[in-house]
């Protein structure tokens, strides 16, 4: 039976505020039995919380209507108490770097989901064009993880994604200008594209914060350098993403949307989990959301005479699903991993112009070299090989093929 989550009774503001700290103070997972699956779920709806509070906040600061801004200020307080929750789910025994290739992790199966998905052609192309990138980070730093922890990246993601090259991240630098890409059109858009958006937003805005925070704690300089390196690619990514959102939308129609899709990702979540403790969760921030997404319909029709249900479907669509995407992900890899962006466009290398920008920002930005590149050099003279976990064979492009390098 269909979920509509426009008819569905949520839980009353009032209840949500009387919650005490020990109940918001909840029990980490165990990082050694928690499914690879469950702790990508924790860290993606940690930046959907994120995002959603400080949406509200640059909505508040736009706005001189105080009892909005009151409106805002309750449904935000719920929301923090929510991404404190589940932010807190992480335990304090998971390095950063473990912490970071879970991060890796749920970009890679996160973007490759939305991507087979996705029914705009453009915006699929995007999340595949930035999908590469994000699998060779994940690459990266599973090589400093070994060399500097002892640690390998397969404890943390099992056997459902690979790890391997992608599009080598010293290549990903580009010009400011060729990050922005165009948008779709909200009033022809499928809501699913517009929600599909929303979410890899957030993922990735919550990836850069989490580097811009702590890539400096990394011990060796050749750590805090690839953090620093990567960080940059999520500004572009951010970058990437957030130009695919159609900026005509209201601010209270932008709201509907993330309440909208707060309730859809935790309806998601809710049938996928199998963590007993998470699950509940799960299911308690859905009745939150809902109250959320209703007080958000009030407020469209109550200041622009609009009714909600006119822009976002009855009922909810296809669960997004964290799923092992080892196929797509090395199709993609086949066809794309020398594609490059320029202005508003993915391109192949034999029909990339020749303006040269491109290739100053590289020579601007790579000059002394990459960490990207250091950290593999690094590995294969400590340890006489590079760290890879090829499930499927060998690299599907020949010149990315492993070097001194068994695979694992």
């Amino acid at each position: 039976m269909a979920f509509n989550p426009f008819r569905e009774k949520g839980m009353p503001i009032d209840k949500q505020l009387d919650m005490s700290w020990s109940k918001m103070n909840v029990k980490p997972y165990n990082k050694k039995e928690v499914h690879p699956y469950t702790r990508c779920r924790v860290i993606l709806m940690n930046g959907i919380e994120v995002e959603g509070a400080m949406f509200t906040h640059q909505l508040a600061r736009h706005s001189d209507d105080i009892e909005l801004k009151r409106q805002l200020a309750a449904t935000r307080r719920i929301e923090q108490r929510q991404q404190k929750m589940v932010n807190w789910l992480s335990p304090a025994d998971e390095s950063v770097l473990e912490t970071t290739i879970g991060y890796e992790q749920v970009a890679v199966d996160l973007t490759a989901y939305l991507a087979r998905t996705e029914p705009d052609p453009y915006v699929k192309q995007a999340l595949d064009f930035a999908l590469l990138e994000d699998f060779d980070h994940l690459y990266r730093y599973a090589n400093l993880m070994e060399m500097s922890e002892g640690k390998k990246a397969d404890a943390v993601t099992s056997q459902l994604t690979e790890i391997t090259v992608g599009r080598p991240t010293k290549l990903e630098h580009r010009h400011p200008f060729d990050d922005v890409r165009n948008h779709y059109d909200r009033t022809k858009a499928d809501p699913v594209t517009q929600l599909h958006a929303m979410t890899i937003l957030a993922g990735e805005q919550q990836t850069m914060s989490f580097y811009m925070n702590v890539g400096n704690q990394a011990k060796e300089m050749v750590g805090r350098g690839l953090y620093l390196e990567i960080a940059q690619i999520e500004e572009q990514h951010v970058t990437h993403y957030e130009s695919l959102l159609d900026p005509n939308a209201s601010w209270l129609e932008m709201l509907l949307l993330h309440e909208y899709n707060e309730v859809y990702l935790y309806h998601s979540f809710l049938q996928e989990e199998e963590h007993p403790q998470i699950k509940k969760i799960w299911e308690q921030h859905l009745a939150m959301e809902l109250e959320h997404l209703r007080i958000a319909g009030e407020l469209l029709k109550q200041h622009e005479k609009r009714d909600p249900e006119e822009l976002l479907p009855a009922a909810l669509p296809e669960p997004v699903r964290f799923q092992s995407n080892i196929d797509y992900v090395r199709e993609i890899m086949e066809t794309q991993t020398d594609w490059n962006a320029y202005e508003t466009e993915f391109l192949p290398p034999n029909r990339y112009p020749a303006d040269g920008r491109y290739e100053r920002y590289q020579q601007w930005v790579n000059a002394g070299g990459a960490p990207s590149e250091q950290v593999i050099e690094e590995h294969r003279q400590k340890l006489g090989r590079e760290y890879r976990q090829e499930l499927r064979g060998e690299h599907p492009v020949e010149k990315y093929r492993a070097r001194e390098a068994a695979h694992v």
